[in-house]
C-alpha cells in the first residue's frame, strides 16, 4: 500500500497559521500566573483557554483540505490565464519543436502568417530561409531578418530546455535526456526599414565627373567654335543632373563637382550611367567625341569620407582609361561603362616628368630591384631590362626578380645569362631578390599594378620605396603608397613606355643591341606585330628603339615556334566553337607543352581573324588552373567580361585565372558570364 502523499504549506501561509497556536500558548502562560493572584479568576480563563484550543485545532483541520483546494484551483486559474494571456500576445509567439514543427501558436502569429489555429506543419514552409541549420543548435539563441508576403521580420528564437521537467516526472524516466522547445517570436520591422530607407535615400552622395579629352577635343574644331562645344558640354552636364535633383558645381575647365541624394544614384545605375553615351552626341563639327568620367562616393561615415571616395573613384575611372563610371562604397567597388577605346594623349609632357621623379629616386638609392608579374611574358621582361639600363647608366647596381622562365622568354633570358658583358647575378628568383632587398633599395614593379600577382608579393614588405609603370587599367586591388606611380593604359606596351622614358633619363645614354631587341620585341608581341593599340607614339618608340640597334629579324628568328606549339596553336583555332555568333571559344591542349598560356594568348589572337567575330576566349589548363586569355578589336571590351571572372586588363588583350574547377565548367562559366552580360546590357 501506497504511502500518503502528505501536503504542507509554507512561507506567509505556514507563518499566518502558527500564529494562533503561539497566541494560544502565550494565554495559556498567563492563565497559569493568574492563579497566584486570584484562583476563580485562574479557573474562568482556564475555561476560555480550553475552549480557544478546541476551536482552533477543529479550524485548522477543517480548513486546511479546502485551503488546498483553493490553492490549486488558483494554480490552474493562474495557468489558464497565462495561457491566455499568450494566445492574445499581440507579439507573434510559437513553439517549436527540436526539428522546427510547429506545436503551439497564438492569434497574432495565425494572422501575421495567414494561417489557422491548427497548423502544425514546419517552419520552413512559412519561412523558406528558415532551415534546420538555422534554429538554435548548440546557440541558446539565434536571430534571422524573414520577408514574409512584403512584410519585413526579426524572427528571434531561443532554447528551452526540457530536461528537468523529464527528470521530475512521475511517468516517464528520463535521466540522460536533453531535448528542448524553441520558443519563436517575430517583431515587425517593416515601418522601420521604411523609415530606414527613406532616411538612406536622402543621404549625401558626392561625385566628380572630369572631361577625358577636353584639350583634344577642342583642338579638332574651329576655334571660335570651341566655346560653343564647351556651352554645349556645360549644359549636358548641369541639366542631366538637375534632372536628378542634384547639383553640379563647375570647379575647373575640364571638371565638376557634383552633390545629390541617394536615390538619384540609384536612378543613375539604373540607366547604367547614360550621361557618358549621351555627351558623345555633342558634335559641331568636331572630329572627336567628347568623353568623360565620373567617380562616386557614397555610404561613408562623414562627408569628407564620401569625397575621398569619390576622389579614389575618379582615380579609378581615369586609370581605367576614362568614358566609365566608378562608383565606391566601404564595402565594394563598382564599374559602368568603359566602352570606348582610349584616346592616346600627343604631349610626352607626363612621360618627361616621370622620367625625371625616377632619375631622382634611383640615384637615392643604392640598389635597384626590377619585377614585372607572375608567368612574366616578354613585355614585363624587356620594360625590366630597359630600367635595368637606366638604373647602371645612373651608376646603380640592378637585378631581375624572376622565377620560372616559359619557353618563349627562354631566348630573350640566354640573351643575358651567360654574357661577360652583364653581372651574373642580374636574374634573381624570390629568395635571392628578398635577401638582396634593404631600406636603402628601390622596387620598380613593370607591367602589372596588382600586388598579388607579382612575381614576389612579398617583396613589397621589404622595400620602403616603390616605383609602378605599367599600362594595364587598374582594378580595384592598387599598390598602395607607391613612391611613384605611372600608369597609361592607352600606351600599347610597358616597353613602350619604358623607351620613351629612356630617352628623358639622362643625356648620352646608349642601348645595347640585346637590350634594344628585348624592349621591341614586348611592343611587337603586345601589339601583335603593330596591328592592335598602335598609336604615334608606338612607332615613334620603336623607332627610337630601332635607332638604338634592335634588328627586326634578329627579332623574328627569337620567336618562332616550335612544331608542338604550332600544332597546338593551329588545334586552338580549328576547335573553335562559334558562341551567339560573335564570339568564339576554344580550348588549347597543354599536353607536352611548357607554356601552354602563350600558345592559347597566341590562339586568341589568331581567332580575331575570322569573320564577324567580336571577342575571342581561348582557355588553358596550367599547374592545376585555368587560364582564359581574351582578344578583342574594337567592338567588345574584353577587360570587363574578365573583370567579372577575377581577373582584367585592357579593353582588347584581358585575362582571367579560374581555380577549383575543371574545363567543361569554364567553359560553361566565360559563357553564362557573355549571357548575364548581354541582358544586362553590358555588351
Amino acid at each position: 500500500m501506497s504511502k500518503k502523499i502528505k501536503i504542507k504549506v509554507k512561507g506567509r501561509l505556514r507563518s499566518f497559521q502558527q500564529a494562533s497556536v503561539i497566541l494560544g500558548i502565550l494565554l495559556a502562560l498567563v492563565n497559569g500566573a493568574i492563579y497566584l493572584f486570584d484562583f476563580g479568576a485562574g479557573v474562568l480563563l482556564t475555561c476560555f483557554v480550553v475552549i480557544y484550543f478546541i476551536v482552533i485545532i477543529l479550524l485548522m483541520f477543517y480548513n486546511k483540505p479546502i485551503i488546498m483546494n483553493e490553492l490549486i484551483s488558483f494554480a490552474t486559474q493562474y495557468g489558464q490565464i497565462q495561457r491566455r494571456l499568450l494566445r492574445d500576445l499581440e507579439l507573434p509567439h510559437a513553439l517549436l519543436d527540436d526539428g522546427g514543427h510547429i506545436i503551439w501558436t497564438n492569434k497574432a502569429f495565425e494572422k501575421a502568417v495567414h494561417k489557422d489555429k491548427g497548423y502544425r506543419k514546419s517552419i520552413t514552409t512559412l519561412f523558406p530561409s528558415i532551415t534546420k541549420e538555422k534554429l538554435p543548435g548548440e546557440l541558446e539563441e539565434t536571430e534571422q531578418e524573414l520577408t514574409f508576403e512584403g512584410f519585413e521580420f526579426l524572427a528571434k528564437m531561443k532554447k528551452i530546455s526540457l530536461k528537468e521537467m523529464a527528470v521530475n516526472s512521475d511517468i516517464i524516466e528520463a535521466k540522460d535526456y536533453n531535448g528542448y522547445l524553441i520558443a519563436m517570436y517575430l517583431f515587425d520591422e517593416t515601418a522601420l526599414k521604411i523609415a530606414l530607407k527613406e532616411n538612406d535615400d536622402q543621404s549625401l552622395v558626392v561625385g566628380m565627373i572630369y572631361l577625358d579629352n577636353y584639350e583634344e577635343a577642342l583642338d579638332s574644331v574651329e576655334e571660335v567654335r570651341r566655346s560653343l562645344l564647351i556651352a554645349l558640354i556645360d549644359k549636358k552636364v548641369n541639366k542631366y543632373i538637375a534632372a536628378l535633383d542634384g547639383i553640379s558645381k563647375k570647379t575647373e575647365k575640364d571638371k565638376y563637382l557634383i552633390i545629390m541624394r541617394k536615390k538619384s544614384l540609384q536612378q543613375l545605375e539604373e540607366s547604367r550611367f547614360d550621361l557618358l553615351e549621351d555627351v558623345k552626341t555633342v558634335n559641331i563639327g568636331n572630329e572627336m567625341a567628347v568623353t568623360l568620367s565620373i567617380g562616386i562616393g557614397l555610404d561613408g561615415l562623414t562627408f569628407a569620407q564620401n569625397y575621398e571616395f569619390a576622389r579614389t573613384s575618379i582615380d579609378l575611372a581615369l586609370g581605367r582609361g576614362g568614358d566609365q563610371a566608378v562608383v565606391k562604397t566601404p564595402s565594394s567597388t563598382t564599374y559602368y561603362g568603359g566602352k570606348s577605346q582610349q584616346v592616346e594623349k600627343n604631349t610626352r609632357v607626363k612621360a618627361r616628368v616621370k622620367a625625371h621623379a625616377l632619375n631622382e629616386i634611383i640615384t637615392s638609392k643604392d640598389k635597384v630591384l626590377v619585377m614585372g608579374h607572375r608567368i612574366a611574358d616578354v613585355d614585363s621582361f624587356g620594360a625590366a631590362v630597359g630600367i635595368c639600363r637606366i638604373a647602371k647608366t645612373l651608376e646603380r647596381k640592378a637585378h631581375i626578380v624572376i622565377n620560372d622562365v616559359t619557353t618563349s622568354m627562354q631566348p630573350l633570358v640566354e640573351l643575358f645569362q651567360n654574357n661577360p658583358e652583364y653581372e651574373e647575378d642580374m636574374l634573381l628568383n624570390s629568395n635571392q631578390a628578398i635577401e638582396a632587398a634593404g631600406s636603402n633599395t628601390v622596387l620598380v614593379i613593370v607591367d602589372v599594378n596588382k600586388p598579388s600577382i607579382t612575381e614576389c608579393p612579398e617583396l613589397l614588405r621589404f622595400c620602403k620605396s616603390v616605383v609602378v609603370l605599367d599600362h594595364h587599367r587598374q582594378g580595384t586591388e592598387i599598390m598602395e603608397n607607391a613612391t611613384l606611380s605611372y600608369v597609361e593604359p592607352y600606351a600599347s606596351s610597358t616597353c613602350e613606355m619604358v623607351s620613351e622614358i629612356l630617352q628623358y633619363i639622362g643625356e648620352g645614354i646608349r642601348l645595347k643591341n640585346e637590350e634594344a631587341d628585348c624592349l621591341y620585341s614586348g611592343i611587337m608581341i603586345d601589339t601583335n606585330n603593330f596591328m592592335s593599340k598602335t598609336g604615334v607614339r608606338t612607332f615613334e618608340a620603336a623607332a627610337y628603339l630601332r635607332r638604338n640597334g634592335a634588328d627586326v629579324t634578329r627579332v623574328r628568328k627569337l620567336f618562332r615556334e616550335n612544331a608542338d606549339e604550332y600544332k597546338a596553336k593551329a588545334d586552338a583555332v580549328s576547335q573553335a566553337e562559334i558562341y551567339r555568333s560573335d564570339y568564339a571559344i576554344s580550348v588549347c591542349p597543354g599536353e607536352d607543352l611548357q607554356s601552354p598560356t602563350i600558345v592559347g594568348a597566341q590562339a586568341a589572337n589568331e581567332l580575331l581573324n575570322i569573320r564577324g567575330i567580336k571577342a575571342s576566349f581561348v582557355l588553358t589548363e596550367y599547374q592545376s588552373k585555368i587560364y582564359v586569355s581574351a582578344r578583342s578589336i574594337d567592338e567588345v571590351n574584353v577587360q570587363v567580361i574578365m573583370e567579372r571572372l577575377g581577373g582584367g586588363g585592357h579593353m582588347n588583350i584581358a585575362g582571367a585565372q579560374i581555380e577549383n574547377t575543371n574545363m567543361a565548367e569554364a567553359i560553361q562559366i566565360v559563357k553564362s558570364t557573355l549571357d548575364r552580360m548581354i541582358e544586362e546590357g553590358d555588351l
